[in-house]
């Protein structure tokens, strides 16, 4: 159930006038991904007689077909698959009909110019839209955690994640008056229950801007097409994007430090290059669009501090090869831009220790 609080008549706004921190919406700076599966070391053989029985041992079992990670009983679970870029398992997949997100206007409420939509808030996403010639921001705000969207004043609709999960929201409309002051035109509260903790992290938003009808999507369906399992589509589309997505110094070096910033897939795709931010965002793109949870994670890495974007994966299977575990049922980092780009200069950290600070 909703409850809704209306702003001050526009005659009293300019008593409302307030600071507002700066947009959520950073440039974001580099690349690199997250840890290596550690090497087995074998233990000693205690004499000569043990070590040859091992060699004899490891000369018949190379002669064997090889085996999953998890041995014989995950190889012959149904759903499972092996080659050389690892092993993957998990239930049947098939290519789910795509989760949307779309702001309407039949259903938004507001005034000054400023409209909310809060018709999908069980399916982890806000809408809204205004029009003035100021800069505008759109907050969501739970509690002490808060999010800053940039709003364009042409009217155009932005739709964001319920990214902080259940509980009472507050959303606001707010124009600019100088400096870092804001006034408030409109705002709405609602309570917010989820239809599931993945609903934000299924559909398109400001920061993983996709349709039906996005290269995109017809991309992450291809390479999907042969897939038995979520083993199989992650592995697709994360080899995809490390083979074909290059790492744009450049846009890295221009962006430093700029804010505002708003990747875009199918520009990435076209491209065939980009930064941290745009690697994720097709990541989540391409992920969602085949019925995936993706999350879209910004905050810093080390040794230096550098602001970074990655991704959080949430798999029904599994995939392990060498250099990439994603684990079944768990949320677990990925960070293609790490792989794709190597040692990319100063626009790349270890891929070691991972800091989040926003979530998408």
């Amino acid at each position: 159930m909703k409850r809704v609080r209306k702003t001050h008549p526009a005659a009293q706004l300019a008593s409302m006038i307030m600071p507002i921190e700066a947009s959520a919406c950073h440039a974001v700076r580099h690349a690199r991904l997250a840890g290596q599966r550690p090497a087995r070391r074998a233990p000693r053989a205690a004499g000569r007689t043990t070590l040859a029985l091992l060699l004899a041992l490891s000369l018949a079992l190379a002669a064997l077909p090889s085996l999953t990670a998890c041995g014989s009983e995950d190889a012959a679970t149904p759903g499972s698959a092996s080659n050389a870029d690892g092993t993957t398992n998990g239930p049947a997949y098939e290519i789910p009909t795509m989760a949307t997100a779309a702001f309407d206007a039949s259903a938004a409420t507001g005034e000054n110019g400023a409209v909310i939509d809060t018709s999908s808030l069980a399916q982890g996403y806000v809408a809204a839209s205004a029009e003035s010639e100021s800069r505008l921001k759109f907050q969501v705000i739970q509690g002490d955690m808060s999010y800053n969207y940039d709003l364009d004043g042409d009217g155009a609709p932005l739709v964001c994640p319920l990214n902080m999960g259940d509980g009472s929201y507050t959303f606001r409309v707010m124009q600019n008056t100088s400096g870092n002051n804001y006034v408030e035109l409109y705002s709405t509260a609602a309570d917010v229950t989820l239809d599931s903790e993945f609903e934000p992290f299924l559909r398109p938003n400001v920061f993983c801007s996709y349709t039906d009808q996005s290269a995109c999507v017809a991309k992450a369906k291809e390479l999907a097409a042969g897939a038995t399992n979520e083993g199989d589509v992650m592995r697709a589309v994360y080899e995809w994007i490390v083979d074909n997505i290059a790492y744009d110094t450049e846009k890295a070096i221009a962006l430093a430090d700029a804010t505002g910033y708003v990747p875009d897939p199918d520009s990435t795709i076209a491209q065939g290059k980009g930064i941290c931010f745009d690697y994720a965002s097709l990541a989540a793109a391409m992920l969602r669009s085949l019925g995936i949870p993706c999350k879209i994670i910004t905050g810093y890495v080390s040794p230096d501090g550098i602001y970074h974007a990655w991704n959080l994966v949430y798999l029904n299977g599994s995939w392990v090869s060498a250099e990439v575990i994603v684990e079944s049922n768990t949320w677990t980092r990925i960070d293609l831009t790490f792989a794709a780009a190597g040692g990319a200069s100063g626009y790349v950290g270890d891929g070691t220790t991972y800091t989040d600070r926003y979530t998408y």
